[in-house]
């Protein structure tokens, strides 16, 4: 396998959007992502320069950064008919190459130069996805293929930079691979006992932690009454 590398960084802040070809209704978001050249810091919270509208479903300790394969950029180029489609245009601060929803998981713990990242949750895609691109079908897309990326918490601060490798250093959960967190999630798969090992992973965001136990009740549930 080729060494996972980043090759874009991006960062934005959160701004006002006007009407567009979806909507007629002004919208808040940090969405809208820049590259950004050179060394940039990575904290707990943020990279230096970044911020969230949305701090219920993205932000915080445990979506400090979002992460999105560039494998599947050339796939969505020839689909949406966008070969101008640039990095960061799925509100992501980090394009990491050689690296996918199918082969992340849930837990691991990358080393970027001395910054340590751990993979907390995937990134379910919502509306504000298909406004940024101007693209009405994109969410749900993105939702079918579980490509929505995956979120870290940071566990030890530093600079980041295009060129940086991603390199594994611990992989404590290697069944709970980020797409089939989307499965789950998307109800392609049910079952309610790998919902309840998921849900006692402490790595994973504590809302979503609470959802798996949610959704293993669900299915017991299911079960029971024989639907």
């Amino acid at each position: 396998m080729t060494q996972p590398t980043i090759l874009s960084i991006q960062v934005g802040k959160p701004a006002r959007h006007g009407p567009d070809t979806i909507s007629d209704k002004p919208w808040e978001s940090g969405i809208f992502k820049e590259q950004v050249s050179g060394s940039v810091w990575l904290d707990t919270l943020n990279l230096n320069g970044d911020g969230q509208h949305d701090l219920k479903n993205h932000g915080g300790p445990y979506r400090a950064v979002l992460a999105y394969a560039a494998d599947h950029y050339p796939i969505w180029r020839e689909e949406l008919h966008r070969p101008e489609l640039a990095y960061g245009s799925f509100g992501e601060n980090l394009t990491v190459s050689s690296l996918t929803e199918a082969t992340v998981c849930l837990g691991d713990i990358y080393a970027i130069g001395d910054v340590r990242v751990q993979v907390s949750q995937p990134r379910y895609p919502c509306w504000k996805l298909a406004r940024r691109n101007g693209i009405k079908e994109l969410t749900s897309l993105v939702e079918q293929r579980g490509w929505g990326g995956w979120y870290h918490r940071v566990l030890a601060t530093g600079p980041v930079q295009a060129g940086d490798t991603y390199t594994l250093i611990e992989r404590s959960y290697p069944d709970f691979t980020i797409a089939t967190l989307n499965d789950i999630v998307s109800k392609r798969l049910v079952d309610a006992d790998l919902c309840i090992a998921i849900s006692q992973v402490e790595a994973m965001t504590p809302e979503w932690r609470e959802r798996f136990a949610r959704y293993a009740q669900a299915s017991m549930a299911q079960k029971e009454t024989g639907l």
